[in-house]
Protein backbone atom coordinates (compact mmCIF):
# COMPACT_ATOMS: atom_id res chain seq x y z
CA UNK A 1 0.00 0.00 0.00
CA UNK A 2 1.45 3.38 -0.95
CA UNK A 3 1.64 6.33 1.42
CA UNK A 4 -1.06 8.12 -0.60
CA UNK A 5 -3.44 5.25 0.19
CA UNK A 6 -2.76 5.64 3.92
CA UNK A 7 -4.54 9.01 4.02
CA UNK A 8 -7.82 7.73 2.59
CA UNK A 9 -10.61 7.82 5.14
CA UNK A 10 -8.73 10.06 7.57
CA UNK A 11 -10.70 12.83 9.22
CA UNK A 12 -10.03 16.38 8.09
CA UNK A 13 -7.42 17.88 10.43
CA UNK A 14 -9.00 21.34 10.19
CA UNK A 15 -11.84 21.86 12.71
CA UNK A 16 -15.21 22.79 11.22
CA UNK A 17 -16.02 26.52 11.38
CA UNK A 18 -19.49 26.71 9.81
CA UNK A 19 -22.55 24.50 9.50
CA UNK A 20 -24.63 25.42 6.40
CA UNK A 21 -26.53 22.15 6.69
CA UNK A 22 -28.18 23.42 9.90
CA UNK A 23 -30.03 26.29 8.23
CA UNK A 24 -33.73 25.70 8.93
CA UNK A 25 -33.12 23.43 11.95
CA UNK A 26 -34.41 24.11 15.43
CA UNK A 27 -32.16 25.91 17.91
CA UNK A 28 -31.95 22.74 19.98
CA UNK A 29 -30.99 20.51 17.04
CA UNK A 30 -28.43 23.01 15.73
CA UNK A 31 -26.88 23.48 19.17
CA UNK A 32 -26.65 19.73 19.75
CA UNK A 33 -25.01 19.13 16.36
CA UNK A 34 -22.45 21.91 16.83
CA UNK A 35 -21.65 20.82 20.41
CA UNK A 36 -21.30 17.19 19.26
CA UNK A 37 -18.72 18.20 16.66
CA UNK A 38 -17.02 21.00 18.60
CA UNK A 39 -17.80 20.67 22.35
CA UNK A 40 -15.44 23.50 23.26
CA UNK A 41 -17.60 26.11 21.49
CA UNK A 42 -20.18 28.38 23.12
CA UNK A 43 -23.39 28.42 21.08
CA UNK A 44 -25.75 31.38 21.49
CA UNK A 45 -29.13 32.01 19.88
CA UNK A 46 -29.58 35.62 18.77
CA UNK A 47 -32.77 37.10 17.28
CA UNK A 48 -32.19 38.47 13.78
CA UNK A 49 -31.75 42.24 13.94
CA UNK A 50 -30.28 42.23 17.45
CA UNK A 51 -27.23 44.43 17.91
CA UNK A 52 -24.21 42.35 18.84
CA UNK A 53 -20.59 43.39 19.29
CA UNK A 54 -18.58 42.77 16.12
CA UNK A 55 -15.64 41.27 17.98
CA UNK A 56 -14.31 37.94 16.76
CA UNK A 57 -14.48 35.14 19.31
CA UNK A 58 -13.02 31.85 18.03
CA UNK A 59 -14.97 29.98 20.72
CA UNK A 60 -18.42 31.35 19.84
CA UNK A 61 -21.06 30.35 17.30
CA UNK A 62 -24.12 32.55 16.86
CA UNK A 63 -27.40 31.03 15.70
CA UNK A 64 -29.42 33.81 14.04
CA UNK A 65 -33.11 33.04 14.61
CA UNK A 66 -36.31 34.75 13.43
CA UNK A 67 -39.22 32.31 13.24
CA UNK A 68 -42.25 32.56 15.53
CA UNK A 69 -42.88 28.93 16.50
CA UNK A 70 -46.12 29.33 18.48
CA UNK A 71 -49.18 31.55 18.13
CA UNK A 72 -48.58 34.77 20.09
CA UNK A 73 -51.41 35.26 22.59
CA UNK A 74 -52.27 37.16 25.73
CA UNK A 75 -51.97 35.35 28.99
Amino acid sequence: MSSSDDSKGCADATPKTEWPELKGCTIKAATEKIKAERPELNVEAVPVGTFVPQDFDPNRVRLWVDIVAEVPRIG
